[in-house]
């Protein structure tokens, strides 16, 4: 991938991109003072330049989470050729399918003196594709997979959802690295050893071991 060395092209990988691989964040791109200062209409789709884009603190803690899988160069490959699409609750998404799996960007740059990097996730767009790919292990889509459903149904518990899960390599939610088995109809942490059915309980209960 070509590199103009912005926020969203600059060669850095998450704190885990698939199979085990890890490597840390570079530091958010700076703004130069003579960037202009910018008055947008939100309905004016956003520009397709990754290297005009700066990055929140969400964002870059997104980039260190275990279990994530955003990178800023997939981020940047998202913003080029990625679908584009306008969602109520919160923006902007560009939005990259890659081996059966689906990152989504959400960025802003309406309020902000240059466009910004405003979150990402990824889901599984086809589970076969996935499991077929050697970018990824079972852990992996597991865990992509049970991100996704916590979220989708975080006000109420879900043990079915999670009881076909194993997950090995714990990742953080709400404070907590929680972790599951085959037949679970939990999460537990491996902190604390808490466990827990829903991303509600996740996030309102502190970890006892910090």
């Amino acid at each position: 991938m070509a590199s103009r060395q912005g926020a969203a092209d600059a060669p850095t990988a998450s704190a885990h991109t698939g199979r085990g691989g890890s490597s840390t964040n570079t530091r958010a791109r700076t703004r130069s003072p003579d960037t202009p200062e910018r008055a947008r209409d939100v309905s004016a789709p956003p520009e397709r330049d990754p290297g005009r884009y700066a990055q929140t603190d969400h964002f870059r803690r997104r980039l260190r989470q275990q279990g994530r899988y955003i990178t800023l160069p997939v981020a940047g490959e998202a913003i080029r050729n990625g679908q584009l699409r306008w969602n109520t609750s919160d923006g902007w998404r560009f939005a990259l399918v890659r081996d059966g799996v689906r990152y989504v960007i959400v960025v802003g740059d309406t309020e902000t003196p240059s466009p910004v990097l405003v979150t990402g996730w990824t889901e599984i767009a086809d589970w076969d594709a996935a499991t077929a790919s050697d970018r990824w292990d079972e852990a992996d889509i597991n865990t992509i997979q049970l991100r996704a459903d916590l979220s989708e149904h975080k006000e109420r518990q879900i043990p079915g959802r999670i009881r076909p899960r194993v997950v090995t390599r714990p990742f953080t939610v709400g404070g907590h690295r929680v972790r599951t088995g085959a037949g679970d109809g939990h999460v537990d942490c491996v902190d604390c050893g808490a466990r827990f059915r829903s991303k509600r309980e996740l996030c309102e209960l502190p970890c006892g071991a910090r």
